[in-house]
């Protein structure tokens, strides 16, 4: 039976991952082993820490993981990359290069007849005034053509100092308020989307880092992905049920 699996939040080149070698790495043997029955592949956003897309030229790095996913496409396997908030300098690149297909942006897409809404999860629900306008303006054309014409060497380290800086400085009870918060936001986003489009039976999210499966109190269940950075989680959807699972090196848990 083929299956279509959901990752999001890799972060992989992230400035806090000590080795970042094994951390692609382990997302490529998970690839290899999906090969066998993945009819699609659908990554949720936060695949790359940091990606910005120049007219001519591509960040370095990342090239076992990228030829991993060639792999996959010249097998056959759909491949979709919603854009997150780490990656959202994501053009055409990849979908001329590999083949894959790329999302801005929430969608419903529908697979072997069942509705599914999927988001990276920091363009619906409720967001601070803050996030909403620092989210304004790496997606405003005007601010990415001013940010493009800053020289690849400060804008690298600017957006990695940045990540780094968020991820480091932030406590584990204060990070862990804050993904309560939002899943609180996302469920009641959910909640209410499902009374008015009981068509969709499926929500998936990453964003939050939280790896987590509830009713949207509708019949809809609620998706969220967790990460590749503690808890190696991913999704898998038979057609039927949608599943929670956990990597552990070399098979499904």
């Amino acid at each position: 039976m083929k299956k279509h699996y959901f990752i999001s939040d890799l972060h992989l080149g992230a400035a806090y991952i000590t080795d970042k070698r094994a951390h692609e790495a382990k997302v490529i043997s998970f690839l290899n082993v999906i090969k066998r029955d993945a009819a699609s592949l659908y990554l949720l956003g936060d695949i790359l820490d940091y990606w910005f897309e120049y007219h001519n030229v591509v960040p370095q790095g990342h090239i076992r993981f990228l030829g991993k996913l060639a792999e996959l496409a010249d097998a056959g396997i759909k491949i979709y990359w919603m854009v997150g908030n780490h990656d959202v300098w994501l053009r055409h690149y990849l979908e001329k290069e590999i083949g894959l297909t790329v999302f801005h942006g929430h969608t419903t897409v529908n697979i072997e007849g069942t509705e599914l809404f999927i988001s990276h999860g920091d363009d619906v629900g409720r967001r601070s005034p803050m996030f909403r306008f620092t989210r304004w303006c790496f997606h405003n054309k005007f601010c990415q053509l001013c940010y493009a014409a800053i020289h690849p060497r400060w804008t690298t380290q600017i957006a990695t100092g940045f990540s780094n800086h968020n991820r480091v400085t932030r406590s584990e009870a204060d990070e862990l308020k804050e993904i309560e918060i939002a899943a609180k936001d996302l469920y009641e986003f959910s909640h209410e989307y499902a009374l008015t489009h009981p068509d969709v039976k499926h929500y998936v999210y990453g964003h939050l880092h939280l790896a987590r499966q509830l009713d949207t109190g509708t019949g809809a269940l609620i998706t969220h992905l967790g990460d590749w950075i503690r808890q190696f989680t991913y999704a898998v959807f038979d057609g039927q049920s949608m599943t929670l699972h956990k990597w552990n090196g070399t098979a499904i848990e």
